[in-house]
């Protein structure tokens, strides 16, 4: 079962304060600087297709894949009502399946894997997968954009204990996150506390998950893009292009296909 299966219907609540809009217009000028003229998109990792209709929007053929059935058929039901809403529109077409071994039989002039998909291969052989599956979908000549937690920041600021409570559908959520690091693998778990309130009925719900991340540092990235045959053109920090330094969460690792 994925990790978010159990909450997917709570997902949007919980990131409604994440700009997806600017997020998808920040991708949408580095397609057109660093590959213009694409048309075709993938989103590995898409959730619950939010980047997907934006950058829809903004005239891009997108699919995304994800290995939970349940966010997408979150995404599912957007699709449907902006058909119906819209019957000429092209809204984003959904597939499921797991970024280690999916297999679409197309290529894509972009593929992008966001909201650190890549940071949850948390094995060398997981990520080694995960690119196998880039190169598989991007055309010749191809843009790959993916992001992750950057290794050097995290070592530095590490991770403390953040809650958060938002309200909204009819739901109150408070969700707990507690970090443990695991040195030796470069990975974190973050362990979540979720609890979801009905106000109407009142009734209460707790959840407990743990998502484990790595982080990840350029030459190992470089490295291991190079043994699919992607080369690793920069890194810079994710929403600004800014050198990647001790502050950077969030880097952004930009490839090409040969």
């Amino acid at each position: 079962m994925s990790v978010f299966e159990a909450y997917s219907q709570y997902y949007d609540l919980l990131y409604r304060d994440k700009n997806y809009a600017a997020e998808a217009d920040y991708v949408h000028g580095l397609i057109e600087r660093e590959r213009p003229g694409s048309r075709t998109l993938l989103d590995l990792g898409c959730g619950t297709g939010r980047h997907d209709f934006l950058l829809a929007e903004r005239g891009y053929s997108v699919t995304g894949v994800d290995m939970s059935a349940d966010m997408l058929k979150v995404a599912g039901v957007e699709r449907s009502r902006r058909l119906a809403a819209t019957p000429a529109s092209a809204p984003p077409t959904f597939a499921q399946g797991d970024v280690r071994s999916v297999r679409l039989g197309q290529r894509f002039d972009v593929v992008v894997s966001l909201f650190h998909v890549m940071s949850y291969q948390t094995s060398n052989q997981d990520l080694q997968a995960a690119f196998g599956t880039l190169r598989e979908h991007v055309a010749p000549g191809g843009l790959l954009l993916f992001d992750a937690w950057y290794g050097p920041t995290v070592l530095t600021d590490r991770p403390a204990v953040r809650v958060k409570r938002l309200s909204g559908d009819g739901f109150d959520v408070t969700r707990v996150a507690e970090p443990a690091f695991h040195p030796s693998e470069n990975v974190v778990d973050v362990n979540y506390q979720i609890m979801i309130v009905d106000r109407k009925s009142q009734r209460t719900e707790e959840l407990r998950e743990t998502h484990r991340m790595r982080y990840l540092f350029v030459p190992e990235v470089r490295q291991m893009l190079e043994q699919v045959g992607l080369r690793l053109e920069r890194a810079c920090e994710f929403m600004t292009d800014g050198e990647l330094s001790f502050d950077t969460w969030n880097a952004l690792f930009i490839a090409r296909a040969p």
